[in-house]
């Protein structure tokens, strides 16, 4: 069966959709395509709620691109799933969100899971995600590496090193049987981590990419009977004009 897969990053780093792409594309099953992309315009990183907002456009342009591409599901690859409801309203293919994907995946293999992400102000959004999905009883704890997003592709690897770090420490510290890596920018730190430290570590990314393609062999796709109807149909202006 053949699936094409549309990986988002809802920022405007062509070099973090290319890494991301990588990652997803390494984990795909044969046949599968990953189509990775990004918006032409927004924020070039996303650390904030401002951020998010503002991403979410970009995601609800690329769905609407994909959906006309006929791609049988999409990625929101950023932690914060920013615009997913909204994007599920849009599709027809499931739309799977990194930060739920990667959840669901570490309560699979572990009783509790911690959290490691980048900035401090990021842990609130990760909170309130775990609230939101029904996991919070399960998070041991929440790690910042105190570095902003991009420092993932500045190439001195010192993010990818308190990344490890922090992990570490939550393997010591937390109680916790695995770890979820809290940025899409780290999607190609899982597998090395896992085997360094002898513990489920789960990337988003590559987590929703087997997702969709169970959804996908399931036949299943978005419910369109409530909620996540496509949206109703009125006049967009400005900027927005191109979601219709």
């Amino acid at each position: 069966m053949s699936v094409v897969i549309q990986v988002i990053n809802p920022n405007t780093s062509a070099a973090m959709t290319a890494s991301i792409g990588r990652a997803a594309q390494a984990v795909a099953a044969p046949g599968t395509e990953i189509l990775a992309v990004c918006p032409s315009q927004g924020v070039p990183s996303i650390e904030g709620h401002f951020d998010e907002a503002v991403a979410a456009v970009g995601v609800l342009e690329q769905v609407r691109q994909g959906r006309q591409q006929g791609v049988q599901g999409h990625i929101i690859a950023c932690f914060g799933d920013p615009g997913l409801l909204a994007a599920r309203e849009l599709a027809q293919a499931p739309v799977i969100g990194i930060a739920e994907a990667a959840f669901h995946f570490a309560t699979l293999v572990a009783t509790r899971f911690s959290v490691v992400t980048t900035l401090p102000r990021t842990l609130t959004i990760a909170r309130h995600l775990l609230q939101q999905y029904g996991f919070s009883h399960h998070c041991a704890a929440l790690h910042a590496i105190d570095l902003p997003v991009l420092a993932l592709e500045d190439g001195s690897g010192l993010a990818q090193e308190s990344v490890r770090e922090r992990c570490l420490q939550a393997k010591r510290e937390d109680g916790c049987g695995a770890i979820v890596l809290g940025c899409g920018g780290m999607a190609d730190l899982a597998q090395t981590l896992t085997a360094e430290l002898n513990m489920p570590v789960i990337d988003g990314v590559t987590a929703a990419v087997k997702l969709v393609e169970s959804l996908a062999a399931l036949r299943l796709t978005t419910s369109k009977h409530g909620d996540l109807d496509y949206p109703i149909t009125k006049p967009l202006s400005g900027l927005f004009r191109n979601l219709n």
